[in-house]
């Protein structure tokens, strides 16, 4: 019922919107653990202990830790396993590719021992700092005759539509219906209903105000992922009197991420014919693209403070402004229904498609605006013996301060309004130690807690009048992470390997209903990286 009440709020909504969700949201916020390997290996717990290329982007002022010049590129491999779990049906899907995913520098510039500035460092570096390529299927039977035409056939009854208004949208005919007639271009009616409609898979009702639509049987779902987010640094930092620490840096970000999914179902109109048949039945497919492309700025700032004098113990703290997104989303759509009507013969069935790009002039292209939070991190770190490193970080980010705007500046401000629902603030805990064997050579151990993303409950919300097709969500839980790294030091060269595994687990659904099950998913990442770096 409560997911009913909110596609009836979005009848305030006037005109046809391409609303991003709160799902879009969340994929252009988040950030993985990633860079160099020696900051992977130590969990990315060095916002206090510094002296790495990747604390340019968690904690500026671990730039000012370095006293000497020094470059360093890394790449990797990463292997990407989804296991889905459908009410016993099990589907479990793989990718692995290489990555290119860090490269910078620091020029760093010795002032004086006698005065209160000792070094000024000068820093670029970029890492990617979202992978977003990812493989996933899902299938099974849906209990009760669940289906996605349900859906299509509500959105279409929330705005009140006529008999007539339906009859005009099913047999509207391009080039030579009246050209007012078009239903991708009437502002009120949503894509996914219209689609439903002229495909067959909403019909009037005789009685009631919801419109007809089938049950389903069987269900597949793919989606297939590429891209990611891409994050380009620039710092500049300073160390006062060896004894405190300060950064800023400016971060770029540009993205680059493209969608396909296919989904299908079995339906039937829940006539029973005594042979055991229905009356009607079919299916249907639905392919749905996605390419969303962009920039972001960001300012980070930081310090770092070695409290006692005679002790290497630090404190770290840092603030990160929102990202300020401007993206562009290219959208298509096709849908086919193959429906089997009774007595029909098989050569004689309807098979319906239809493509939005057909009706819409080229209007696939959306240009919208993306604020992420404000992000706040505390950090500690000390050295052992002079051959332990030991860090640990805090981190906060309150997602459901995200907030979503129309390229001319205007809120969407009913999305805006799921986002604080169904987002949470997240908390990131790290720790990661380092250890010497010999002066040359080190070990290192990380571990990340990532709080849950989303809250209990959560689900997709698609404006009455919107241009999305495309019904699928997943709510992630808590996000562990493990790493393993060692490196090898020498007076010019340096050289470090990590391993970092990542472990979540999520519901998936096909479609927003109070009654669908979950897919049940565990996701886990293999990470290997390889640094090489010189001083100089």
């Amino acid at each position: 019922m409560k997911k009913q009440i909110l596609f009836s709020i979005a009848l305030l909504t006037t005109g046809v919107t391409y609303a991003q969700t709160s799902y879009d949201a969340a994929k252009y916020t988040h950030q993985e653990l990633n860079g160099t390997a020696r900051y992977v290996g130590m969990g990315g717990a060095m916002g206090a202990l510094g002296a790495d290329l990747s604390t340019m982007g968690s904690n500026p002022a671990g730039i000012g830790l370095f006293r000497s010049s020094t470059a360093s590129l890394t790449f990797g491999l990463n292997s990407t396993q989804n296991k889905a779990d459908f009410m016993g049906t099990q589907i479990t899907q793989n990718k692995t590719r290489m990555s290119f995913d860090q490269v910078g520098f620091v020029s760093s510039t010795h002032v004086g021992n006698r005065s209160n500035v000792r070094f000024f460092n000068f820093g670029f570096n970029y890492q990617k700092r979202n992978n977003l390529n990812n493989v996933f299927h899902s299938a099974g039977v849906y209990p009760n005759g669940y289906s996605q035409t349900v859906q299509m056939g509500n959105m279409m009854a929330d705005i009140g539509i006529t008999e007539d208004e339906f009859n005009k949208i099913y047999d509207y005919e391009k080039g030579v219906s009246p050209a007012g007639n078009n239903p991708y271009l009437i502002d009120r009616y949503p894509y996914l209903g219209v689609m439903g409609i002229r495909t067959g898979l909403v019909s009037l009702p005789k009685t009631g105000t919801a419109l007809k639509a089938f049950q389903a049987d069987k269900f597949a779902y793919e989606s297939t992922e590429t891209g990611g987010i891409q994050q380009f640094d620039v710092n500049i930092s300073t160390n006062l009197n060896d004894r405190v620490y300060l950064g800023a840096t400016i971060g770029a970000y540009y993205i680059d991420y493209k969608r396909s999914t296919f989904y299908k179902e079995a339906i039937y109109d829940g006539k029973q014919l005594s042979n055991g048949g229905f009356e009607i039945e079919g299916a249907y497919r639905i392919l749905n693209d996605l390419k969303t492309e962009g920039t972001g700025l960001d300012i980070k700032l930081g310090a770092i403070f070695r409290p006692i004098e005679d002790s290497p113990f630090r404190l770290g703290v840092a603030i990160h402004t929102p990202t300020w997104y401007q993206l562009q989303d290219t959208y298509s759509t096709f849908m086919e229904s193959d429906i089997e009507y009774k007595d029909t013969p098989k050569t004689e069935r309807r098979q319906i498609g239809e493509a939005t790009y057909d009706y819409t002039n080229g209007d696939n292209l959306r240009e919208y605006r993306l604020t992420t939070p404000w992000k706040f991190n505390v950090s500690a770190g000390t050295i052992v013996g002079g051959i332990m490193a030991i860090g640990a970080e805090y981190e906060l980010a309150d997602y459901s301060t995200a907030s979503l705007k129309y390229n001319d500046g205007v809120p969407m401000t009913h999305q805006n309004d799921v986002i604080k629902s169904t987002l949470n603030a997240v908390h990131t805990f790290k720790v990661g130690l380092e250890t010497r064997l010999t002066p040359e050579f080190a070990i290192r151990a990380g571990y990340n807690y990532t709080s849950a993303l989303f809250k209990k409950g959560a689900y997709k919300v698609l404006d009455t009048n919107d241009m999305r097709t495309d019904t699928e969500f997943s709510n992630t839980f808590a996000r562990n992470t493990f790493t393993l790294g060692a490196g090898y030091s020498g007076k010019r060269f340096y050289a470090d390997l990590a391993y970092k595994y990542d472990t979540t687990k999520s519901d998936f659904y096909t479609f927003s209903s109070d009654a669908l099950a979950a897919t049940k998913v565990t996701t886990d990442r293999h990470q290997v990286l390889c640094t090489l770096g010189l001083r100089f």
